[in-house]
């Protein structure tokens, strides 16, 4: 389908419409995920496959230059038998071939400076097509780098995101935090209780019981006093 447009649109055109009916279709390219790498493999074929069109024509022109450099080089050598004939014919006494082969050793010199233009210019553009040639691979071979370096990164960004996921999964944070709150709350409960069992407690019923507590504990030694005092007493 892709092909088709381009044949239909035009490369720059059929490119624009096929990136606008990814995005009509939701296909995320500025996510850079899988689906940016998919398209970027996509351009980088398509780029193949005009530096394998311009390579073509390239060895079209070279073909075309190497036929009008041989042309140009096969009428110096004709027009050079032309000469040698007309040396030769008036060396024999014979005029009128001599003539014959002057006059044409005459026409050719009037064409070759054309044809030497021709072929300096067919060279020119051979050459001027080399070198188009040559960046293009170049830049081909920087974005196939690229290409690769791009592959090695969604690979990282693919394995970072199921990283996340399964801290996101685990949720020991979101743990830890309810733990702290519990702990914090506990904590919280227990002074609470503690305040209000102090605030609950009469300080006068205390005190009376505090007393009480010391009057039982001195009775209680007063009597122990006494038992180790009547002990002494008794006789042997």
């Amino acid at each position: 389908m892709k092909k088709v447009i381009y044949w239909l649109m035009g490369e720059k055109a059929g490119r624009a419409i096929v990136g606008t009916w990814n995005w009509l279709w939701g296909i995320p390219v500025e996510s850079g995920g899988q689906v940016a790498v998919e398209v970027a493999e996509q351009s980088l074929r398509s780029m193949q496959e005009s530096v394998q069109k311009l390579a073509a024509a390239v060895a079209t022109q070279v073909a075309a230059y190497q036929r009008a450099k041989q042309k140009y080089e096969a009428k110096i050598k004709e027009m050079q038998t032309f000469e040698r004939q007309a040396m030769t014919a008036q060396r024999n006494g014979n005029e009128d071939a001599a003539r014959l082969a002057m006059s044409k050793v005459i026409q050719i010199e009037q064409i070759l400076p054309q044809l030497e233009e021709q072929v300096k210019q067919a060279e020119n553009y051979v050459n001027a097509s080399k070198d188009k040639l040559n960046r293009e691979r170049q830049k081909l071979e920087a974005y196939k780098m690229d290409m690769q370096n791009m592959k090695d990164m969604a690979e990282i960004n693919a394995a970072l995101g199921q990283i996340a996921k399964v801290n996101n999964d685990l949720s020991i944070d979101s743990a830890r935090s309810q733990f702290e709150q519990a702990k914090s709350a506990v904590q919280r409960r227990n002074l609470k209780e503690n305040a209000f069992a102090e605030l609950s407690e009469n300080p006068q019923e205390k005190l009376q019981a505090d007393l009480e507590k010391m009057t039982a504990d001195d009775e209680v030694s007063r009597r122990l006093q006494m038992l180790d005092s009547t002990k002494k007493q008794l006789p042997e």
